[in-house]
């Protein structure tokens, strides 16, 4: 068996265990004691708990005093598996539904790959960060010091893509994936018996005209240049088959890619919201607030991952334009220049957050191996 062998097999093994225990954002306890004691094995220097359940694992080989970051995510998601595999989730309602599984058994089998061998000059910073699905890790790292501990010059992170194909790697300079805003509209008026509407001053016909107008922000108030998505995700009444309602709440999600537009998202939101309540006689509240900030790629860093990638990958491509998902390594871009990438899970992998959806172990290995390529590019020997 040759190294490279036993390496993907124990990949596909660690992959497994933690499918298994999938942890939500902040309760990754026992995934972060798993990633420190495999570190540890690989003669890593690690610290835990950074930013809550966050693992840094520390490699320097030669003497280059730069250093740049590797970074994976932990958590897994609130949604219940339907997966009949041997590793399907143990944990009722929980499950690794974006493949942050297989993300954290890359970084380690990187680490493992560059612990054996002294082809780089520098440090890597090996980031294994909590709650990502939220948001809210990334940022928990930075407030924890992260950069005043574990300084590094560069950050570069890696997320699986189903519809790609296994060795396939892709991404773009400059903005790559979106900020994503969330609102939460709050209609009150006066329920009332479903038979006597004219009695009150029920919300669901607002409520529904707010749903409706809503989708107008994107086409009608924003230039056909700008790349914005206006979901409602829930609306939920305290009404009853019988009962209109008195109070509605409107909420979901806005993305963008600059902040201007973000800004004359809420802009116009806040005066739809107000104006559907007065023509109603109700009272309207809006909450808005912004989770992810967009994630920008440096322009020279995505050239020379994607010159990496191409020394392991079937196929590298620029992709076509930017997604309107989200991403929390985005954080670390405001501090480091960087680069995020895209690998395929395979082309009939199930959709990210779906409940079928499984980490493809065939992409284990050229997950693991970009990682490293990326090291030796931006900290050569010599």
């Amino acid at each position: 068996m040759t190294d490279l062998t036993r390496l993907h097999k124990d990949m596909t093994e660690w992959r497994r265990d933690l499918h298994r225990h999938p942890e939500f954002g902040f309760e990754e306890t026992r995934t972060a004691a798993f990633v420190a004691e495999k570190l540890r094995s690989f003669g890593l220097e690690v610290v835990e708990g950074v930013g809550g359940t966050g693992v840094v694992g520390t490699l320097t080989r030669g003497t280059s005093n730069r250093a740049i970051a590797l970074r994976a995510d932990m958590d897994a998601l609130r949604i219940a598996e339907r997966s009949r595999s041997d590793w399907a989730s143990t944990t009722p309602g929980t499950m690794h539904a974006c493949g942050h599984d297989g993300h954290t058994a890359m970084l380690l089998g990187a680490a493992r790959l560059l612990a054996g061998q002294d082809d780089f000059d520098g440090t890597v910073r090996f980031l294994f960060q909590p709650a990502e699905e939220w948001g809210r890790g990334a940022l928990a790292m930075l407030d924890d010091g992260l950069m005043e501990r574990f300084p590094f010059d560069e950050a570069f992170g890696i997320h699986n893509m189903p519809g790609l194909p296994v060795g396939h790697a892709e991404t773009k300079p400059g903005a790559f994936m979106s900020a994503e805003d969330n609102f939460e509209i709050v209609l009150k008026g006066e329920g009332g018996h479903a038979a006597r509407p004219q009695w009150g001053r029920e919300v669901m016909v607002p409520a529904c005209a707010l749903v409706v107008e809503l989708q107008t922000i994107v086409s009608r108030r924003l230039s056909p240049g700008d790349i914005a998505v206006v979901s409602v995700t829930e609306l939920l009444t305290d009404g009853t088959r019988n009962a209109l309602p008195g109070l509605a709440r409107v909420l979901g999600d806005a993305r963008s890619f600059r902040p201007e537009v973000s800004a004359k998202i809420e802009e116009d939101m806040r005066r739809i919201a107000s104006g559907i309540a007065a023509a109603h006689g109700v009272e309207a509240q809006v909450t808005y607030t912004r989770e992810f900030v967009p994630l920008m790629n440096d322009a020279d860093l995505a050239a020379e991952v994607l010159d990496a990638a191409g020394q392991v990958s079937a196929n590298v491509a620029v992709a076509e334009e930017p997604m309107t998902g989200s991403e929390d390594f985005a954080r670390f871009l405001d501090h480091v220049p960087g680069c995020f990438l895209f690998i395929g899970n395979g082309e009939t992998s199930a959709p990210l957050h779906n409940p079928e959806y499984d980490f493809n172990d065939a992409a284990l290995l050229h997950g693991a191996q970009v990682h490293a390529a990326i090291v030796r590019k931006r900290l050569p020997v010599g």
